[in-house]
C-alpha cells in the first residue's frame, strides 16, 4: 500500500502530460486471487513534446507481467517498473504507437476498496480519485481523456452479470472454456480514468426504459443484491424523473443506449458517477415502503439525481485537475438541489440547504482546516471532498444565477455545454461563459473560489420621516484563515426587500449610492451606503432573502421587527430566519436564567407567533412544520460560541 510521501501538489505547477492516450482497450480475466489485466493503449506524443521524452505512468501496488510496444516485447533495459510507477525511455521515433501492458492483481486481498476489489462475491471498482492506477499503469489524472473498450471474462456461475461503461457490443461463451463467459462494452465518449467502472457478480435486477426528448430509447437497470429488488423501485422512478428534469431545465439528453446502476452493501464511496454505470452503497438507494420515511425518499431522490446529473457536469465536461473538483461537484450539487426543490417544497429544500451549510460548512470555514472552494495545494487528494468544495461550491453557482438572473444563467449553461463538451475544464472556463453572455465583469466575484472563510456582513438602518428616506449601511469583513492573512472585499449579492406596514414590499422612488439592481444589493466594497427615496413610512428591512450569499449577517432588528417579518415577509427563507432568530433568543435567555438558578420563563409572544404561523393555511404545510421546529443544541451552541 502506498503511503503519503509528504509531497505537496500545487495548482500553479499544473502541466499537461507529454503524451495523450486517445484509445484504451482493457481485457480482464477475472479470478478471485489472480486477475489478469491486459491494457492496450494508443499513445500519441503531444505537440511540443520533444522526441525521446520518457513516458512515465502511475501505478499503485501493481505486479507487471509483460510489456510491449507495437507488438514487440521491451528489453529489460528500456524501462523501469516498480509497483508504483512505470517509466519507458526507449520509445518509437514516430508520434503514435501502441503500448501493451499486462498486470496481475488480487481483488480479494485489496482491502483498500480502491481500484478493483472483490467483496461478498462481487467484483467492483472505485477509481476516483486515484484508484485506476491500482488496475494498470496509466496517466491516472482527470485531464487525460480516452475512448474505452472493455472486455470482461469470468466464471459464468460466480459472475453471471458482467458490466462496464458505455454500451454492450458483444458477449457469449469463452472459446474452449464452457464454464466462462465474456462481455464487451464500448464507451464512445472520451473520459478520464477515474470514471472507469467494472462490476461482475451474481445480482438481482430491476429493469425499465426511458425515451429521451428526441425519441431515443434507453434501457435502464438497477442491479442489487438478491432479495432486495422490490426496494429499488423508488430509485428507478427517481432516475426517470431526473432524466426528464435534466432535459427540461438544462437541455441535457442522455447519450448512451443503456444506463445502469449497481447498489451493493459493500461499496465504500457512498455513490460514484462512473459513465453509464453509477455505483452506490445500497443504503442510499433502497427503500422499504413499510419503514422508509419522507426523509429517506428525499435522500434517495437527491443522490440518484446527483450522480445522474454528473453525466454532463463531470463526465462529458470533466476537471482539468483535482484543484477544479468544485467545478463538477459544486455545480452538480446545485443541480441536484434545484431538482429536489422542483420535486418537493422549494422553501423547505432551501432552508434545509441553509441549515446544512451553517452546521457543516461554516464551522469548517472557521476552523484550522479552512480552505477555499478551490484550494491551491494539497498533499492527499482524498481530503479534498469537503463541505466547502461541495456545499459552498454550490452556493457560489447559486450566486452567479442571482447576479445575472435565471434567463442569462441558462444561456450561460448552454454555452458552457456547447463550448466545453469533451473538455477537461477549469473554474475560469466556467465563470467566463457567464461573463460572456451577460457582459458583466466577474473578476471580483472569482474571489469566492480563491478566498477561504465566511464573510461577515454588518448592517445599520436609519429612517428619516421628514425626508422620506431610508438608509442602509452595509460593511463586509473576512478574517484571516490558514495561509491567507490578507483578504480582499468580495462581490456579495444581497437579495432584499423593504417591507411596509401593510406587509407588502415598498417600491422606492429612486435609489442613491451602491449597486442596486432590482431586488438585489451588490456589495462590492468594504462599506457602502444606499439611500432609498420616496419611503413614506418606516419599513422593516428584509436582508439576505433566499440566503442569497453564504455569509454571516448581523442586522440590528428588534424583536418586534423579527416578529413582523416572521408573519409578513414574502420570502419564506427570510420568514424562517426571523422566526428561528426569535426562538434562539428565547432559548438563550432561558439558558442564562438557568445558569443563574432561575427557572426559564415562558415567552407568550413567541408561542402566539408560532401559533399564527402554524395556522396560516396559505403556507406550504411542510414549511409550517419546519418553522415550528426549535433550533438544535448545535444551533444554540454556535450562537453561544461553544461546542456541544
Amino acid at each position: 500500500m502506498r503511503t503519503e510521501t509528504g509531497q505537496t501538489f500545487r495548482l500553479e505547477d499544473y502541466r499537461p502530460t507529454p503524451y495523450a492516450i486517445p484509445e484504451t482497450k482493457l481485457d480482464f480475466s477475472l479470478e478471485p486471487e489472480k486477475t489478469i489485466v491486459r491494457a492496450t493503449l494508443t499513445i500519441e506524443r503531444r505537440d511540443g513534446t520533444p522526441a525521446g521524452t520518457p513516458l512515465v505512468l502511475d501505478g499503485d501496488e501493481l505486479k507487471l507481467v509483460s510489456i510491449a510496444i507495437d507488438g514487440k516485447p521491451l528489453a529489460d533495459n528500456s524501462y523501469v517498473a516498480t509497483p508504483d510507477q512505470l517509466e519507458i525511455s526507449d520509445l518509437p521515433e514516430g508520434n503514435r504507437f501502441t503500448l501493451e501492458i499486462v498486470t496481475e492483481i488480487n481483488p480479494t486481498t485489496n482491502r483498500q476498496l480502491s481500484g478493483l476489489y472483490r467483496s461478498s462475491g462481487v467484483y467492483c471498482t472505485q477509481c476516483e480519485a486515484e484508484g485506476f492506477r491500482r488496475i494498470t499503469y496509466y496517466y491516472d489524472r482527470p485531464d487525460v481523456l480516452s475512448v474505452y473498450t472493455v472486455r470482461i471474462d469470468a466464471d459464468r456461475q460466480a459472475a453471471p452479470i458482467l458490466l462496464s461503461n458505455g454500451n454492450p457490443v458483444d458477449g457469449g461463451s469463452v472459446e474452449g472454456k464452457p464454464d466462462r463467459h465474456f462481455a464487451v462494452w464500448h464507451d464512445p465518449h472520451p473520459k478520464p480514468s477515474y470514471l472507469f467502472a467494472l462490476v461482475a457478480g451474481s445480482l438481482g435486477v430491476v429493469k425499465d426504459h426511458f425515451t429521451t426528448q428526441s425519441g431515443k430509447p434507453v434501457d435502464l437497470a438497477i442491479y442489487v443484491e438478491h432479495g432486495k429488488e422490490s426496494r429499488a423501485v423508488y430509485a428507478m422512478d427517481a432516475l426517470k424523473r431526473s432524466m426528464r428534469w435534466d432535459e427540461e431545465k438544462f437541455g441535457r439528453e442522455y447519450d448512451l443506449d443503456v444506463f445502469n446502476i449497481v447498489a451493493v452493501s459493500d461499496f465504500n464511496m457512498g455513490a460514484m458517477e462512473n459513465k453509464g454505470l453509477n455505483v452506490f452503497n445500497d443504503k442510499y438507494v433502497l427503500a422499504d415502503p413499510e419503514t422508509a420515511t419522507d426523509i429517506d425518499y428525499a435522500g434517495i431522490e437527491a443522490v440518484i439525481a446527483h450522480e445522474y446529473f454528473h453525466n454532463w457536469t463531470g463526465n462529458r465536461i470533466t476537471c482539468r485537475d483535482w484543484f477544479q473538483l468544485c467545478l463538477k461537484e459544486g455545480l452538480t450539487v446545485y443541480r441536484d438541489h434545484e431538482f429536489s426543490a422542483d420535486e418537493r417544497s422549494r422553501p423547505v429544500k432551501r432552508i434545509t440547504e441553509v441549515k446544512i451549510l451553517k452546521a457543516q460548512q461554516f464551522p469548517e470555514d472557521a476552523g484550522p482546516l479552512a480552505h477555499p472552494v478551490r484550494p491551491r495545494e494539497y498533499r492527499e487528494i482524498n481530503n479534498f471532498y469537503t463541505a466547502t468544495v461541495y456545499e459552498k461550491g454550490s452556493e457560489v453557482v447559486r450566486m452567479i444565477r442571482t447576479i445575472i438572473g435565471p434567463d442569462l444563467f441558462r444561456k450561460g449553461m448552454d454555452l458552457y455545454f456547447e463550448r466545453h463538451d469533451g473538455d477537461a475544464a477549469t473554474i475560469e472556463d466556467f465563470v467566463k461563459v457567464f461573463a460572456d453572455v451577460s457582459g458583466q465583469d466577474f473578476s471580483q466575484f472569482a474571489l469566492w473560489y480563491d478566498q477561504a472563510g465566511t464573510p461577515k456582513v454588518e448592517a445599520a438602518f436609519a429612517y428619516d420621516a421628514a425626508k422620506e428616506t431610508y438608509t442602509i449601511e452595509l460593511s463586509q469583513s473576512l478574517g484571516a484563515t490558514p495561509g491567507q492573512s490578507v483578504k480582499k472585499p468580495m462581490h456579495i449579492p444581497i437579495a432584499f426587500g423593504l417591507v411596509g406596514p401593510d406587509g407588502k414590499d415598498m417600491v422606492p422612488a429612486s435609489i442613491e449610492g451602491g449597486d442596486v439592481r432590482g431586488d438585489v444589493i451588490h456589495l462590492h466594497r468594504s462599506s457602502e451606503t444606499i439611500v432609498f427615496h420616496g419611503i413614506k413610512e418606516r419599513p422593516v428591512p428584509s436582508l439576505l432573502r433566499g440566503f442569497s450569499a453564504p455569509v454571516n449577517l448581523s442586522a440590528p432588528l428588534s424583536d418586534e421587527d423579527r416578529a413582523f417579518l416572521a408573519l409578513n415577509d414574502s420570502d419564506p427563507v427570510a420568514r424562517w430566519q426571523a422566526l428561528t432568530g426569535i426562538s434562539s433568543q428565547v432559548l438563550l435567555e432561558g439558558a442564562k436564567r438557568v445558569r443563574g438558578d432561575h427557572p426559564p420563563a415562558i415567552d407568550e409572544r413567541n408561542v402566539e407567533l408560532a401559533g399564527k404561523v402554524a395556522s396560516d393555511e396559505t403556507l406550504d404545510p411542510a414549511f409550517r412544520a419546519l418553522c415550528l421546529t426549535l433550533p438544535t443544541e448545535s444551533d444554540i451552541a454556535r450562537e453561544m460560541g461553544s461546542n456541544v
